[in-house]
């Protein structure tokens, strides 16, 4: 076993660990300097995974940082950055970030579950209360499933919005999470709830009333489950990130959950770079979607077919999709998986790029990237240490 990639990618989290929590680059680019929601509770799973005390105390003060700057409607703030007595607090850019919420109750709870420290969830209870509430109103019509905004979760420059896949199970694993601690039989109902609304609206043959039937059946759902709907119809792109946390959590028939990992596997043998790519197939210009895609940015252009969440290759969803395959005994497939993101992130001696273009292999985005070397931590320690995350 070669335990370069893993020292190196504990050595970059223990670089941007900061007073505040952590950074989502070691390099001052745009605004990645800054503590993130979503970046710092994945780098706060990875310190959990990897033991460091350290690390595990950067992520207590990242959970910290995230309570501190709650705003009073219940938003936990997409990042949060610190400069003296001057704290600039992101609720979001184009819109709101809907996973900032999920990814905080997730943070709170795993924390405190694996420090053994229950004390951590009873001080933040009203925090995470107001983050269920949000996530309630979220619904809007209050039939189970969050309402997501274009832009509004960590594809924030990609078409996904509505009923968003990804969104809808990061609440089932927040709700899990604070459910540990709460036994509660409501959270219990919501639960499944939830997750028979993902069952009848995102999964094939399903029996029960449809959020939308001509465009459920119109989406034709086969392989895998789709990425978004909304009154317009479905977005019938493979989300790796969403359907990797959907096989963490047991969501679908046993039968369909072996069809989404043959799919998957499938197409990651493919790859160039044998990693999953965030969604697939790519948006040509010469499809419908294009004009959607290429207008949603604030700054430039970055969704090239192949690159960036337009089919370009992440570490860090590659790494919780290590995580789903190892649930589902995948054990060899998950170790040459660990294998492609430590080759992906050793690229020009260790530069933790942001993601790749899935047919080139060209890195993209920011290097020094900290979730990129978080997704090496979990996958080897999940490997090589039986450590298992609360899901």
């Amino acid at each position: 076993m070669n335990n370069l990639p893993y020292n190196k990618a504990l050595e970059l989290l223990k670089t941007v660990s900061s007073s505040q929590g952590f950074f989502a680059s070691a390099q001052n680019i745009s605004n990645y300097k800054r503590v993130w929601a979503r970046d710092g509770v994945i780098c706060g799973l990875a310190a959990l995974a990897s033991g460091d005390t350290d690390l595990i105390a950067t992520f207590r003060t990242t959970l910290e940082t995230l309570a501190r700057n709650q705003h009073h409607n219940g938003t936990i703030p997409s990042n949060v950055m610190t400069n003296g007595a001057v704290v600039e607090v992101s609720y979001g850019g184009l819109a709101g970030r809907v996973d900032a919420v999920t990814w905080f109750v997730i943070g709170i709870c795993q924390y405190a579950l694996f420090t053994k420290d229950t004390g951590f969830v009873k001080k933040y209870d009203s925090n995470i209360q107001k983050c269920l509430q949000l996530l309630e109103a979220w619904e809007f019509n209050n039939k189970g499933l969050l309402y997501v905004p274009l832009s509004g979760n960590w594809a924030d420059e990609y078409i996904t919005d509505g009923y968003v896949l990804y969104d809808q199970l990061l609440r089932v694993w927040a709700l899990k999470s604070y459910n540990y601690f709460a036994k509660s039989e409501i959270i219990t109902a919501k639960i499944n709830t939830i997750t028979t609304q993902l069952e009848i609206n995102f999964t094939p043959n399903a029996t029960g009333e449809k959020y939308h039937e001509r465009a459920y059946q119109e989406a034709n759902i086969q392989n895998y489950m789709p990425c978004s709907f909304s009154p317009a119809g479905y977005k019938t792109q493979f989300d790796a990130f969403a359907n990797s946390l959907a096989l963490c959590l047991n969501i679908g028939s046993l039968e369909f959950q072996e069809i989404i990992l043959s799919y998957s596997l499938s197409l990651k043998a493919e790859m160039p770079m044998q990693l999953l790519p965030a969604f697939w197939p790519p948006i040509l210009e010469s499809d419908l979607d294009w004009n959607l895609l290429k207008n949603n940015c604030k700054y430039e252009f970055r969704n090239y077919p192949n690159e960036f969440h337009n089919g370009g290759s992440w570490a860090m969803v590659n790494g919780f999709y290590g995580l789903a395959l190892l649930t589902k005994g995948q054990n060899q497939e998950a170790n040459q998986l660990l294998d492609a993101i430590n080759e992906a992130n050793a690229r020009e001696d260790f530069s933790f790029y942001e993601n790749f273009n899935s047919q080139t292999k060209a890195p993209n985005g920011v290097p020094l990237c900290a979730w990129s070397a978080a997704a090496t931590v979990m996958l080897h320690q999940s490997i090589y240490t039986n450590f298992k995350f609360f899901i």
